[in-house]
């Protein structure tokens, strides 16, 4: 009887267990069924099966089974979770960004700040994949390949998480700590991009762009004013390094112009060149013009000098393109090293070769001195102050424009510094004390002086001079000569 007993509750257990076959088969198969839902993207059926099982898990968490069930659904709900976060992590739209999140909320696996951290890092890995695929060849094509996308990419990021997560609702804390300000997860993220973004364009920028710093400058300003919109306008941010770009581009400019003057004069002869323009030609167009930009034409006579200008010019040209006006001290004292590395190679000239200079050479390496500092000097002087006027610097440093001298050379060459580096090699200059009827008068040329005092000399009784004899007893000087 007792056998019997047993074998009567065996078969009573197994005709219960045949009656609920079908229950207990769908419970057997839901880890299979699981993992066919998320190998086919069916997150929604997924989750109704990860919520069933945990209900499951609550009633009957001593059963075996259930344990085992529970634990193989627990492994593919963690492949849901990557599969999620992958796709966050491709070329993805704001509709599926904003189903991803919702599947993400519900399987309740990250807190709300856990869930803004980790949609922003998915979106920045696929970000940093599409800068990283740019070609760095070529430093302008590089730059503007980086702005183009971080502008479209990065502002397309900023508006799926605005969409998903408001910043004005607060993050409810978990009991015991202190509320999050969840703001500062998001733009702590966009002044992160922003200050990466500054370094590659600094960095391209330091590696040479071909003098397209204009073109650069214009795209980076379009950049920042679409990022206004978001709060996020990082245009002052540009200015230090664009200056520092052009100024440094001015720099290698003006030490090459200088290298090239160098190796002009380890080559340089003083002939005697056909004076096709002549040396009065150059004064009279300088003295009618002042405020044009034509160069002295005096300088072709001299090669050195010229190439040195041609090369100066063509970093002006470059430095017009893109000229923050408070580079003027800069540019200057730029320009005033590069003209005392000239006047040292000048110099180093005169003391190779004075010793087997005749009267001719020396008369013509008077005269190359002359033409730079008198021609070359003010000329460039006058390019500075039509690239950063004096009304314009005035206005920026908020003072009249005659009170601008007081703050030293901000945008004139010292052309007495100069002056002074030369005056061991240049003949000093004879003056001629005038008479008190020259002072009244204030001629311009020895020709008038003799003009109006040839009347006065014929009312005397003394006999007449000539103009001739009046010439050969006055002290004259060369140039005057």
């Amino acid at each position: 009887m007792h056998k019997a007993e047993q074998i009567a509750q065996s078969r009573h257990m197994n005709n219960l267990t045949l009656n609920r076959h079908t229950e207990i088969l769908e419970i057997l198969e839901i880890p299979q069924l699981m993992d066919t839902c998320v190998r086919n993207s069916y997150y929604e059926e997924a989750l109704e099966l990860v919520a069933y099982v945990r209900r499951l898990e609550k009633k009957h968490a001593a059963i075996p089974v259930i344990q085992g069930i529970v634990a193989e659904v627990t492994q593919s709900t963690q492949l849901m979770l990557t599969q999620l976060i992958q796709q966050l992590r491709t070329n993805i739209q704001l509709p599926a960004c904003l189903r991803v999140i919702g599947y993400l909320r519900c399987m309740d696996v990250f807190t709300e700040a856990e869930l803004r951290v980790t949609f922003l890092q998915a979106r920045d890995t696929w970000l940093r994949s599409i800068l990283a695929a740019v070609p760095e060849d070529d430093p302008y094509v590089h730059v503007t390949k980086t702005i183009e996308a971080c502008r479209v990419h990065l502002f397309d990021i900023i508006t799926q998480y605005r969409a998903i997560f408001a910043d004005e609702e607060p993050v409810v804390p978990p009991p015991g700590q202190e509320a999050l300000n969840e703001s500062a997860i998001f733009h702590g993220w966009v002044l992160q991009k922003v200050s990466q973004f500054l370094l590659v364009l600094e960095r391209d920028l330091q590696r040479g762009v071909g003098g397209r710093l204009d073109s650069l400058l214009g795209q980076c300003m379009y950049f920042g004013l679409s990022f206004s919109r978001v709060g996020a306008d990082f245009r002052g941010q540009l200015v230090p390094i664009f200056q520092r770009a052009a100024l440094l581009t001015f720099q290698k400019a003006t030490q090459e112009a200088v290298s090239g003057f160098q190796e002009e004069m380890n080559s340089y002869t003083l002939i005697s060149a056909p004076a096709l323009l002549g040396s009065t030609i150059p004064v009279a167009v300088s003295s009618a013009q002042p405020g044009t930009l034509q160069p002295p034409m005096v300088l072709l006579d001299f090669p050195p000098l010229a190439c040195f200008l041609n090369n100066i010019l063509a970093a002006f040209n470059d430095l017009r393109l893109c000229c923050p006006v408070a580079l003027a001290p800069d540019v200057t004292a730029t320009l005033e090293e590069a003209l005392r590395q000239v006047t040292k190679v000048i110099l180093a000239f005169h003391r190779a070769e004075v010793m087997a200079f005749s009267h001719r050479e020396q008369e013509l390496f008077v005269q190359f001195c002359l033409a730079f500092l008198e021609d070359l000097l003010p000329y460039l002087n006058r390019c500075l102050q039509l690239l950063f006027p004096a009304a314009q610097v005035a206005q920026i440093l908020g003072v009249p424009p005659t009170q601008l001298h007081k703050y030293g050379s901000l945008c004139c060459i010292d052309e007495s510094a100069v002056q002074e580096l030369l005056a061991s090699v240049l003949p000093e200059k004879e003056t001629v004390s005038p008479l008190p009827e020259e002072k009244a008068l204030a001629p311009e040329s020895p020709a008038v002086l003799l003009d109006l005092q040839l009347p006065a000399l014929e009312q005397e009784a003394e006999p007449s001079i000539t103009a001739a004899e009046a010439v050969d007893d006055r002290p004259v000087s060369g140039e005057e000569s």
